[in-house]
């Protein structure tokens, strides 16, 4: 009878294998995150801690106020690769210094991989507005596709439900749902310019622009040319008030409009400023990339910094 009960024990264990590809790595998993669980239910301050430099009180003392550092960032990324199972493995093999919290396949399905308030490594070197460490503070999304495909309808309703998820978890505002590109633009790419991301912002994931607000704006140098109007001080008929023309007219982009300043208001990184253009235009104009910046680029950027400021 223990025989038996033995070998159905077995038999259940090689079934269980069999069944998930990554039994294995998923060990690895669940002893890490123990020992990290370990690590933080110690006490801040040890009493007599003759190791410290501190000169620490008399007694322990734990605040009662404290919970758990949550995510305000979703990075969304392109996988770059061949297949969904080619992702899953490169994200549990160690050598590859790689993860994301999610893998979403073309057909929709969704793998959860790391626990939302653990740190993933998927951002690598980048920045967004003043924060230069993109991994501790966000969500890593990685979506199946080669680099140069269209993103499939599955997977966008499922990428949508995630968003909806974490946006509600954790109050993530929509301007901090950002591409890898836009905190990487001089390495990265993803998602590759068929993402749809004014349809995300319709969805309160990431923003947009004022298409009709677009449209209607005119740069200075072309509003003024057709109706040379000028105002003038009461006493000095020979000199103009350049900025009464701006509040006049909200439609006019100035002659000064600073590009880089702009770019930097909305959160990219200029120190690379012909990067930091393409990855604007990646996000915001999808077409045409190898074209320098132009006027309607211009005006979707102005249009984008005001909402900013």
């Amino acid at each position: 009878m223990k025989k038996l009960i033995a070998c159905l024990l077995l038999v259940l264990v090689l079934a269980s294998c069999a069944g998930n590809p990554y039994s294995k790595t998923n060990r690895v998993y669940k002893k890490q995150a123990k020992a990290y669980a370990k690590e933080i239910t110690k006490f801040p301050a040890r009493e007599n801690d003759n190791e410290s430099a501190l000169n620490y009180g008399d007694y322990r003392v734990g605040t009662t106020n404290f919970n758990l550092r949550k995510p305000n960032y979703v990075v969304i990324h392109h996988t770059a690769q061949d297949s969904t199972a080619q992702t899953l493995k490169t994200f549990t093999l160690t050598r590859t210094q790689v993860s994301a919290h999610y893998v979403i396949g073309k057909d929709g399905k969704v793998y959860h991989m790391l626990n939302d308030y653990l740190r993933a490594w998927h951002g690598g070197v980048g920045q967004w507005g003043n924060n230069t460490d993109l991994n501790s503070s966000s969500i890593g999304i990685e979506l199946d596709n080669d680099g140069s495909e269209t993103f499939s309808e599955a997977q966008i309703e499922s990428l949508l439900q995630v968003l909806a998820l974490l946006k509600k978890n954790y109050n993530i505002p929509a301007k901090n749902f950002i591409g890898h590109s836009d905190i990487a633009p001089t390495r990265k790419v993803d998602p590759n310019a068929n993402f749809p991301w004014k349809k995300l912002a319709e969805k309160g994931y990431g923003i947009w622009y004022d298409e009709a607000w677009v449209e209607n704006l005119q740069m200075e140098r072309e509003f003024f040319k057709p109706f040379p109007l000028k105002l003038y001080w009461p006493n000095n008929p020979a000199q103009r008030i350049p900025f009464v023309d701006r509040l006049v007219f909200p439609n006019v982009i100035p002659n000064d409009f600073d590009i880089n300043l702009a770019l930097k208001i909305i959160g990219f990184d200029i120190s690379d400023p012909i990067a930091a253009r393409k990855a604007f235009r990646l996000h915001f104009i999808q077409e045409d990339l190898e074209e320098p910046f132009r006027e309607k680029d211009l005006k979707v950027l102005y249009v984008l910094y005001k909402k900013y400021l």
